[in-house]
């Protein structure tokens, strides 16, 4: 007589801050999803304040896949992300997977099991990402390559013969065709096998916003997880809804923390030195390059003053 084998359970985590409406949404289409699949879904409101938690709670109450819970403080991106993963299934027990997904991300109704199939046929996998694409059909740049010193230097500089010289260590590498290996994806849609939660943890809280999916990928790799783009994995993606990054008029203050707890994580305070330094470099080839072309945009306004102080700051100031 053989075995039963016994169907992997998803939880699938979807943070709410201040977009009630748009996260029921998402909610909706990752009930579809879920279909077939054990497991269990919970909403996190991230201490919206606005009345979301109650009315998602209403809304909600009823369906038995779901719950909704308080973080009880806006931590950002990661520490919302882990009130839920840390949650569990609603009986109590660890899932085999996590979903990660965005208040303001749809999955397609296969979207979710593409993701799972893939881990289960590559068992040396830890994390995979869907194809994301805007409500017009056109596919986001999702899949990266880990920040460095030289992709700081390349990024800043954009000129021609400085990224092709760079090319394989920009940060970005576009849309892949096929499914396969990457350093990182955003985490708008991100299945996490639960031995890499065991293993590395949870996402770091110190980053409030940006950097969190970068460095859960980076610490999975080290200990020997790859991650990996699931093609076939469809997803629909507003972006940027809950942190108005489209609107943004200056780049906020946690970005640059983001940025400098990265790379002194990575390398300590001597590599996060050297990549501003990097930056800096690569940007005033660019302004040169600018100043003789007259044409092409400088960057967000007083983006490199910000970096420069907020690297002083970290360095000199208690």
């Amino acid at each position: 007589m053989t075995e039963a084998v016994e169907t992997p359970t998803v939880l699938t985590v979807l943070l709410n801050w201040r977009t009630a409406e748009m996260t029921l949404k998402a909610a909706d289409a990752a009930e579809v999803a879920m279909e077939g699949i054990p497991g269990g879904i919970v909403v996190v409101d991230n201490d919206s304040g606005d009345g979301s938690f109650e009315k998602m709670s209403e809304a909600l109450k009823d369906r038995l896949r779901f719950r909704v819970v308080q973080s009880g403080r806006n931590g950002g991106f990661g520490a919302g992300n882990n009130v839920g993963i840390r949650l569990g299934l609603p009986e109590g027990r660890r899932p085999d997977f996590v979903y990660i997904l965005n208040s303001d991300a749809f999955p397609a109704p296969d979207a979710i099991r593409h993701l799972l199939s893939y881990l289960q046929a590559h068992p040396k996998v830890g994390l995979v990402g869907s194809y994301i694409h805007g409500p017009d059909g056109e596919a986001h740049v999702t899949c990266f390559r880990f920040p460095s010193v030289a992709s700081e230097f390349e990024g800043a500089a954009r000129t021609g013969p400085i990224s092709r010289l760079l090319a394989s260590r920009k940060v970005s590498i576009g849309v892949p065709e096929t499914s396969g290996p990457v350093d990182w994806l955003a985490g708008a849609s991100m299945m996490i096998r639960e031995e890499v939660v065991r293993t590395v943890g949870v996402f770091d809280e110190t980053f409030f916003l940006y950097f969190e999916e970068t460095d859960l990928c980076r610490r999975a790799a080290e200990a020997g997880w790859a991650t990996h783009f699931v093609k076939e994995s469809r997803v629909e993606h507003i972006g940027s809804v809950s942190t108005g990054m489209k609107t943004w008029k200056r780049v906020p203050g946690y970005w640059f923390d983001s940025r400098w707890h990265y790379f002194k994580k990575s390398g300590g305070s001597f590599r996060a030195v050297v990549a501003t330094g990097a930056h800096l470099a690569g940007a005033m080839i660019f302004r040169g390059r600018r100043l003789l072309v007259l044409k092409g945009s400088g960057g967000p306004p007083h983006f490199l003053r910000d970096l420069v102080g907020h690297a002083f700051r970290r360095l000199f100031v208690r």
